[in-house]
């Protein structure tokens, strides 16, 4: 299976993970500290939904902010009924998009991320193919893509997956499962009460 593929089968699957939530399950708060669940899958869908030029006006209107024009999109999007916008994420689940200059390997992290942020809070298992994982992890520890990790988080440390076949870095250990690594990796503190290792107060200092 490629990497496109992958990503569209995790579309559909998180699409029918969350058909049935209920309109409070809807409205949690997600581990994305201004999103609920709502807004999180509104999120997933501008990239299936808005094009290139309406981006473009985002991002003019957002003094070329790409942060501030996701979010604004992403707002516009949350207007939309919660079941239609798991529509999308089906029908438009093999979309081939990558934002410029980034290869699946976005997409996919985004996807596997966003419904870790959305499955931990309503707490909704699902298993991840590690294939998926290490590609995730692998992608946001690379140098030329980690953008999406703050900014010197990783230094000094050696994170280890206990439950997959990955690592990366030297220095103390910061040890925990391929998604508690994944979700702090990118910024999400609510992993680190999942994490083990001499390395982990280090980065709760940095995250924090």
């Amino acid at each position: 299976m490629d990497t496109f593929a992958e990503i569209a089968d995790e579309r559909r699957g998180l699409a029918d993970l969350l058909s049935g939530l209920t309109p409070e399950q809807q409205a949690t708060q997600s581990l994305c500290s201004e999103w609920r669940v709502h807004d999180v899958v509104a999120h997933l869908v501008v990239p299936l939904e808005v094009g290139i030029p309406r981006f473009a006006l985002a991002m003019l209107v957002s003094r070329g902010d790409f942060d501030r024009a996701n979010v604004r999109l992403a707002r516009e999007q949350g207007r939309r009924p919660f079941g239609e916008l798991l529509e999308v994420l089906r029908r438009k689940a093999d979309s081939r998009f990558t934002p410029p200059g980034a290869g699946p390997e976005a997409p996919l992290t985004d996807v596997l991320v966003h419904g870790l942020d959305i499955r931990w809070p309503l707490g909704l298992p699902r298993v991840i193919p590690e294939q998926r994982l290490r590609t995730s992890l692998s992608y946001v520890t690379d140098p030329a893509s980690r953008s999406v990790v703050p900014k010197g988080a990783l230094d000094g440390l050696r994170f280890e997956a206990d439950d997959i076949d990955w690592t990366y870095g030297s220095g103390p250990v910061v040890g925990g499962s391929g998604e508690a690594l994944l979700l702090a990796l990118t910024g999400r503190t609510a992993a680190l009460d999942h994490l083990t290792g001499d390395g982990v107060p280090t980065l709760r200092s940095r995250l924090g």
